[in-house]
């Protein structure tokens, strides 16, 4: 081949790649962004500069991170930034959604999903929270449903929720949504425009540190729903810094007055991360990660393995295999156990040659 020839792989994809080579440097075949996503080089420098600054006692502007990652959230779920509020948990917002239904109301959400999003649901005591098999949501939405509560994709699996027949019975009965994207963003595409609410951490697939998590809410700020700022603090008025002494007089006329107090040293981390997913796009992400899983999953029937069916996610669950967790640990191989069931989840970092090792390692 001529040495001035692109290449086979010149172009967007070879962008990409050698983008993802510049921030990741994993020293083990990491299939687990599902439990926890790996830090870009560029966050990681942005923390310890902010950090180093602050020690020497000339901290940054870290306000001014938290107001660009609501604004590079809200461009990745295609809503204005004024619909994103900021905070730490899933649970958090969930409880916050959970407090505006009245006593008595009918929660639907699916069975086994992830306890951040029902157990919130559950405590308030007074809902009647229904849980049906996922597949089944759609169809189980009722003229009595106020909200539909349900991960994009399921934690445990991989599944992944039919949000357009979800979202088209809650809107035939007048019910609301309420749709944890955690495991989706970033590689999943998501219109939070079509919803009511969106919630998720940005610790997984948008490679953002622990501590941050985003709420979308209804262009009216939930007031016709009832949604109400129950842990509203000075950083949630109009003008924070005004707002420091007493009740809060007047409150952001925006999401941000659902904010909890930031975590800031992790918000300047996050905007780094969520620039570089943007960079990449979502939709090549999405391609490639689900490509990873789909030769995994080829990977795994040639060894006679079938996973849980789970079309077109970038999540792998195998059932009876969690037990060789510690083995593929001791390899080198980062993956989870989930109730027995053995979970991979292929990333932007990671590589064909990362599915053959994983492989290599269960054959053996």
């Amino acid at each position: 081949m001529d040495e001035e020839s692109p290449g086979p792989h010149s172009g967007p994809m070879e962008s990409f790649e050698n983008l993802v080579r510049t921030e990741f440097h994993p020293k083990t075949t990491y299939l687990n962004t599902a439990a926890t996503g790996l830090l870009p080089a560029r966050t990681l420098a942005a923390m310890r500069d902010a950090a180093e600054s602050a020690a020497a006692g000339q901290p940054s502007d870290m306000f001014a991170d938290v107001e660009a990652c609501r604004s590079a959230y809200a461009r990745l779920m295609g809503v204005p930034a004024t619909r994103v509020a900021a905070g730490a948990s899933v649970a958090t917002f969930s409880g916050l959604v959970a407090a505006s239904l009245p006593e008595g109301a009918e929660v639907l959400t699916a069975e086994a999903d992830f306890s951040s999003l029902v157990n919130p649901l559950h405590t308030r005591g007074d809902l009647k929270v229904r849980s049906v098999p996922l597949e089944r949501m759609a169809d189980a939405v009722g003229p009595g449903t106020s909200l539909v509560a349900v991960s994009a994709v399921q934690s445990a699996d991989g599944r992944i929720a039919d949000l357009a027949a979800l979202r088209d019975a809650a809107r035939a009965h007048g019910a609301r949504t309420l749709i944890d994207a955690s495991q989706s963003n970033g590689w999943l595409p998501l219109a939070a425009g079509d919803f009511d609410y969106v919630a998720a951490v940005a610790y997984k697939w948008v490679l953002c540190p622990r501590g941050v998590a985003f709420l979308v809410v209804p262009q009216d700020l939930g007031q016709a729903d009832g949604l109400r700022p129950l842990f509203a603090g000075w950083a949630s008025g109009e003008r924070p810094f005004d707002s420091c002494y007493g009740p809060v007089e007047e409150l952001a006329h925006s999401a941000r007055r659902f904010d909890e107090s930031p975590a800031l040293f992790s918000y300047t981390g996050a905007r780094h991360s969520l620039a570089l997913i943007e960079e990449l796009g979502v939709d090549a992400v999405h391609a490639h990660d689900t490509a990873l899983a789909d030769r995994f999953r080829e990977g795994l029937r040639s060894l006679g393995h079938e996973p849980v069916p789970a079309p077109g996610s970038a999540i792998v669950s195998v059932p009876g295999l969690g037990h060789r967790q510690a083995e593929l640990g001791r390899a080198g191989v980062q993956v989870s156990d989930r109730a027995g069931n053995l979970r991979a989840a292929f990333h932007l970092y990671n590589t064909a040659a990362d599915v053959d090792r994983a492989l290599d390692v269960l054959t053996g």
